[in-house]
């Protein structure tokens, strides 16, 4: 039977839907899979030792005489960004000063320059040698021997950074590499107050004696001091994999819900075309039970094949996507488990569970008077049971996928409400099409607006089906590209694109000078000071209280803090008043991070600054425009607040194209502080999160597939009723334009109506995106929406036309003796 129906092409759809919602779900699980397997088996090397301490100032002495104590070999590392600079210019580095000793695990490799073989280096950089990674080389236009300045030290260039174990996927790690030694540290004076650093306590030994460390440590720890293990190793790696999952799994969602919609056709209708066969079959003697049995029997079969070549799609398509992230792991990828087979296996039977067997019962109870009144069995009491159980079948797999509860209820309700409201918009479009008929002159184009009242339940599943298919499809294409556009367009041509950071206040009239000499704006010179949030209210800031990882990661975090009287460009009150030059100690706060921590216009907010209690009262809460590239805090105070605390200052500024010898002299004539050029850097981190976005769209072509499956499918579920209707209007005598134009009719208005549906759809959950996602303005265009309703009317068109061009030609006696 199987066979028999394949040759007829009763199982193609069906087949193809479970193929694409397997592939869609493995691919995405084998390459999971194959990240966390990879990332486990070298976490030690990822760590540069079996435990890494990681701290926001120098750690203490204790921390690494108790590990000698113990028996474990210790290293420290510090890592911070800083200018490299020679007589012909210069660029920003992210530099790492290490121990003798380090890394304790894994390994660096060296070359004596670009393009040359490279080995381990066996050691770390001696006293006065600094060795450079081969973007450094390249943009500085050194070679080894050659003098390069970090701060007040000009160091000897030893060698060629070719490999580094513990080196991350972060902003630090994006930047090129320059190491030297810590004894060179303090002479190159390049961390002064206000400077952001990284300081790491890398330990090694037995199992046993790290455990018993890390237990004494974190009773330990305080305020920006965390452990990092074998089992969150890498976490920058995990965080930015982490989220790429998530529109991984919001891609094979959309397929598998998109595919769950073509199974249900194509269920329904292989349930329409198998009732007769089924009544015969019960007049030669089979009873329900055996023809129930043999059709399951046929479907598991079936299904079992559709899954297992999904699932080998998946598999083929995930060596891609790992290819595409191999950069971004920094580590080779194990061969996946067979976990992600079982899970896209489960998958497919769940789908053929839920939305195919309802249908075969149905197919079970068909009496066998049918072979005598078709009408009997065609009634289709249990149609509401059959789909309550596709849903709740796809409920299932919706939280399964998900992983989250909260992503999981998002994407099941907004589906659920989209689906509603697409099939309440199209009974009422429908029923207007159809009312145009009365105004119409008889002929073609009246019969067929007519078919679509004649039929509004089976109308209104396909017009709901094709808005659904269409919205994925413009989502994915033009509304896409509308917001990438709109992305682009927020940030001006002129805005800032570089930043200045660790000037010292004594500095501040000579960097004036330098820029009027180069013709540049004067740079608004900032002041930032360091501090760390401590109380609210005379409450003491618990991390354990906060829940999300982002609001546990503010509450540990030092804040850049200011002062002014002047409320900066880009900032508005939309709370409070701003302080202005109020003498008494208060602060304005961002309006997120007022949000995130409850804070409200008259709270009482304290940091520790400098070992020392800084209080203020909240006067105001400012809205920040975050694109604008400008200088940006979370809180500034009022000059009594922090003016006589330590502070360093910054600035942004636009460099038009060509004056890079400015930066040249500024980091010349300054060797401590640090240019950012966020335009490179920008592009380094974009580069990055390009590969991952390759791979979320690769993924979503799954749901492209998903789609145009839909399409398909459901302007397949009518084709039965249509083929008859065309043979009875043929043979009571209407002619082949009469047919045509009927047929017309009804595509067209069935089109537009998806069309218009999907459109509407689209530029709503674009216009959301968005305001809640991208935190940009857009205005949803008509065009997108004309463009969807003339898609939709092509669409279904061009398939329905496909599916009935062979009907015209057929003689009617033939189409009525196939019904």
């Amino acid at each position: 039977m199987m066979l028999r129906d394949l040759r007829a092409g009763e199982l193609h759809l069906l087949g193809l839907a479970i193929l694409i919602a397997v592939a869609s779900l493995t691919s995405v699980g084998f390459l999971a899979d194959r990240v966390a397997r990879g990332l486990d088996r070298e976490a030690n090397q990822l760590l540069g030792g079996d435990l890494l301490l990681r701290a926001d100032h120098p750690w203490a002495d204790e921390f690494t005489a108790e590990a000698q104590r113990r028996g474990l070999s210790s290293a420290r590392t510090v890592l911070f960004t800083s200018m490299a600079s020679t007589e012909e210019g210069a660029a920003l580095a992210g530099v790492k000063a290490v121990d003798a000793g380090y890394p304790l695990r894994g390994a660096i490799r060296i070359a004596p320059g670009p393009n040359q073989p490279d080995a381990e280096a066996g050691r770390v950089p001696e006293r006065g040698e600094l060795w450079l990674d081969e973007r450094l080389f390249a943009e500085l236009g050194v070679q080894v021997g050659d003098l390069v300045g970090l701060g007040l030290v000009e160091f000897r260039v030893g060698a060629m950074i070719s490999f580094e174990a513990d080196r991350g996927a972060n902003f630090f790690s994006v930047l090129p590499r320059a190491l030297f030694n810590t004894a060179d540290l303090d002479a190159t004076g390049l961390l002064v107050e206000g400077s952001r650093a990284t300081w790491r306590l890398h330990l090694a030994g037995s199992p046993a004696a790290v455990d018993d460390y890390e237990r004494w440590a974190r009773t330990r720890l305080g305020r920006g001091q965390a452990v990092e293990t074998i089992a969150n190793a890498r976490p920058e790696v995990r965080a930015a994999l982490d989220q790429a999952q998530r529109f991984l799994r919001l891609a094979a969602l959309l397929a598998v819900i998109l595919a769950a919609v073509a199974v249900g056709l194509s269920s329904r209708r292989f349930m329409q075309r198998h009732l007769d066969g089924c009544a015969v079959m019960r007049c030669l003697g089979a009873a329900q039970g055996q023809v129930l049995r043999l059709f399951i029997s046929e479907f598991v079969i079936f299904a079992s094949l559709a899954a297992l070549a999904g699932a080998a799609l998946g598999w083929l398509t995930q060596f891609a996507l790992a290819a595409i992230v191999a950069d971004v792991v920094a580590t080779s990828l194990p061969a996946p488990s067979l976990l992600p087979l079982a899970h896209g296996l489960a998958v497919g039977l769940v789908l053929l569970v839920g939305f195919s067997l309802p249908q075969l019962l149905r197919l079970g109870r068909v009496p066998t008077l049918r072979v005598l009144r078709r009408e009997l069995g065609a009634v289709e009491p249990v149609a509401g049971l059959a789909w309550g159980a596709g849903a709740l079948a796809l409920l299932a797999v919706i939280f399964w996928i998900a992983a989250d509860l909260r992503l999981g209820a998002m994407v099941a309700g907004g589906f659920a409400l989209a689906l509603g409201l697409f099939a309440l918009a199209a009974r009422v479009l429908l029923g207007a099409a159809a009312r145009l008929r009365a105004g119409s002159p008889a002929g073609g184009w009246r019969y067929g607006l007519a078919a679509l009242a004649r039929r509004m339940g089976g109308s209104v599943i396909q017009a709901s089906a094709l808005g659904i298919g269409l919205t994925a499809l413009l989502l994915l294409t033009l509304i896409r590209a509308d917001l990438l556009d709109n992305w682009r367009q927020s940030t001006p041509a002129d805005a800032p694109n570089r930043f200045v950071i660790n000037i010292q206040p004594h500095q501040a009239d000579g960097v004036r000078a330098l820029f009027g000499a180069a013709g540049l704006a004067e740079p608004d010179l900032q002041p930032m000071i360091r501090g760390r949030l401590s109380h609210i209210n005379g409450a003491p800031i618990k991390v354990a209280e906060y829940t999300d990882d982002r609001s546990r990661r503010l509450a540990e975090r030092e804040f850049n803090l200011s002062y002014g009287t002047r409320l900066p460009a880009g900032n508005s009150i939309v709370g409070g008043r701003w302080h202005g030059d109020e003498a008494r100690p208060q602060f304005s706060i961002e309006e997120g991070l007022a949000q995130t921590f409850g804070i409200a216009v008259g709270d009482e907010v304290s940091f520790i600054v400098a070992g020392n209690a800084v209080s203020g009262e909240v006067s105001s809460v400012r809205r920040l425009e975050w694109d604008s590239m400008r200088v940006n805090f979370f809180f500034i105070g009022t000059p009594a607040t922090l003016a006589d605390h330590p502070a360093s200052l910054i600035t942004s500024f636009h460099l038009p194209p060509g004056e890079q010898a400015v930066i040249t002299r500024l980091v010349n004539a300054f060797p401590n502080v640090t240019v950012i050029d966020i335009a490179a850097v920008l592009a380094q981190v974009q580069g990055m999160m390009e590969k991952l976005i390759v791979v979320v769209q690769f993924v979503f072509g799954f749901s492209l597939a998903a789609g145009l499956v839909v399409l398909y499918a459901a302007l397949q579920a009518t084709h039965d009723e249509r083929e008859y209707e065309l043979a009875m209007l043929r043979t009571l005598g209407a002619r082949n334009h009469q047919v045509r134009h009927a047929l017309l009719a009804e595509f067209l208005a069935l089109g537009a109506v998806a069309g218009l549906l999907a459109g509407i759809g689209a530029s709503a959950i674009g216009w959301v995106l968005a305001g809640q996602v991208f935190n940009i303005s857009y205005v949803p265009a008509l065009l997108p929406v004309l463009g969807a309703v003339l898609a939709g009317m092509l669409a279904v068109l061009g398939g329905g036309w496909l599916g009935v061009r062979g009907l015209l030609a057929r003689p009617p006696l033939a189409s009525l003796r196939a019904l």
